[in-house]
């Protein structure tokens, strides 16, 4: 099978890399991070306005309906920018599950989605669950108009500023959850705000007897998450790859040029050995991502894509930590990109289960 870029992925893959070049190096990414929902709306709107915000959308709701094989191109190349607007979470996986859920809701969020007017996140994990996607605690019970929710969700990635919470919470007399569209500002939800270890914003979420409307009950329930993550898991494999070469490379060009001892750092024959050693593993991630892309329709790709980041995870931390050993103690600083690179790498590798959970979903789906 062919590998290479396609035209369209090789323009798609310019379009983001000119919208790195043109709005990131660090002293900006650091301002952006700094804003309260971690990111630039100004960037936001111009993704928008480029159409990736639509990318992972289909054509039906506005969207670019591009295939995972071009959304590979696009989030590895996010990655390698370091890029902090919340893609993955907002578009490929909030949107999507909102505009998959039924046209009753589809229909009142279409337009707003597909133009980055609006932003819908996944409020699913909760504290007790530790990755566990079977574990809801949070309740609903039906009203004659609709329902009421109650529980909390601790860990809600790019949930500041957003428009509404998909919350995930079990009926009664049902095993599995459901999921239904909670405005932010509706009455009984309390939104607290705090930092993650690569700096971007999530929030807790209590909710205390929140009233929901029927149409917002999303259709599909489990089984709308189950179809909608593997995409999102491969797109969080790509921007993952995308940030090891990124620090990698960086490694190697410090490496060529650093002198220790009078010899130039990367003669010594130690450090030779363990960069060789990752970019054996980096290649490695980009194959079994891949793979999975040969996989893509058919019963295969969702294990296919279990494995690709349970490797990736694995791999991605221990390339992170010998990055910022061969810098010395610069390479935690933020003066230099390999500590920003590694602590968005600790974050893709541990979220939202870490790598033995996702080896364990290789295995179960063999």
């Amino acid at each position: 099978m062919n590998f290479d870029l396609s035209e369209d992925e090789r323009m798609l893959q310019d379009l983001a890399e000119r919208f790195v070049a043109d709005r990131y190096d660090l002293d900006r990414r650091r301002a952006y991070q700094a804003e309260p929902c971690g990111f630039s709306r100004e960037n936001w709107a111009l993704l928008a306005d480029y159409g990736l915000v639509a990318a992972a959308l289909r054509p039906e709701d506005g969207g670019l309906g591009l295939n995972a094989s071009a959304l590979v191109t696009l989030f590895t190349a996010l990655g390698k920018g370091l890029v902090v607007e919340p893609l993955i979470d907002s578009v490929v996986l909030g949107a999507r599950l909102v505009l998959g859920g039924g046209e009753s809701v589809a229909s009142a969020w279409r337009d707003r989605l597909a133009a980055g007017e609006s932003r819908v996140v996944l409020a699913h994990a909760e504290r007790a669950s530790r990755g566990n996607p079977d574990w809801v605690e949070t309740r609903a019970d039906r009203l004659e108009d609709g329902y009421v929710l109650s529980g909390g969700k601790h860990c809600v990635p790019a949930g500041v500023g957003v428009d509404a919470y998909i919350v995930s919470a079990v009926l009664a007399g049902q095993d599995s959850p459901d999921f239904f569209v909670v405005p932010a500002d509706a009455p009984g939800l309390s939104v607290t705000p705090w930092r993650l270890i690569d700096g971007g914003a999530a929030v807790v979420l209590r909710l205390d007897r929140v009233a929901v409307a029927a149409a917002n009950r999303l259709a599909g329930g489990r089984d709308l998450l189950d179809a909608t993550l593997p995409l999102v898991e491969l797109c969080r494999a790509a921007e993952a790859v995308g940030v090891m070469q990124r620090i990698f490379d960086e490694t190697l060009d410090y490496l060529r040029t650093r002198s220790q001892f009078n010899t130039v750092l990367g003669r010594f024959q130690a450090i030779q050995h363990r960069m060789v050693a990752h970019y054996a593993a980096l290649e490695q991630s980009k194959a079994l991502i891949n793979f999975a892309l040969v996989l893509e329709g058919e019963a295969g790709f969702v294990r296919a894509v279990a494995g690709a980041r349970a490797f990736i995870s694995e791999a991605s931390i221990a390339l992170g930590h010998d990055m910022i050993q061969f810098h010395g103690g610069m390479g935690v600083t933020d003066e230099l990109a390999i500590g920003h690179g590694h602590k968005r790498l600790v974050f893709l590798s541990r979220w939202p289960e870490d790598p033995l959970a996702k080896l364990d979903r290789y295995a179960d789906a063999a």
